[in-house]
């Protein structure tokens, strides 16, 4: 069993930037795939970014287009995601995810594990 808490979420103006934490329980942190997925109102749930468990491998959604990054430091069961140039539409909900595998999964039927979500405010 894993417990994810994602902090960092707030309101930032276009432009801005904000990290993003997920800190997670048990003592196998390493061997799980972290995802990061955001959910606008009225929005389905998608897919932003992904690491894998060794922190060499990574996914990204297309309109991440470079502003956004993932890492992870398994000493500490945290996975970030810093998020720079911000926009409006970058608006959500953000919600950290956890799958014990060897792939990077984008589909969030893959991840077995998530997070209450951070809220991300994106002034114009």
């Amino acid at each position: 069993q894993v417990q994810l808490v994602e902090s960092g979420g707030g309101l930032v103006q276009a432009g801005g930037s904000l990290r993003l934490s997920c800190a997670a329980s048990g003592r196998t942190f390493s061997t799980y795939a972290m995802g990061w997925f955001r959910q606008a109102p009225g929005k389905e749930r998608e897919f932003v970014a992904a690491i894998g468990w060794s922190n060499g491998r990574t996914n990204y959604a297309d309109f991440v287009q470079g502003r956004f990054a993932i890492s992870r430091d398994n000493a500490k069961n945290t996975v970030y995601l810093q998020m720079n140039s911000l926009n409006p539409e970058d608006t959500a909900v953000y919600y950290c995810a956890a799958v014990r595998s060897s792939m990077v999964p984008v589909n969030s039927r893959q991840y077995d594990y998530w997070g209450q979500g951070t809220q991300v405010t994106v002034s114009s």
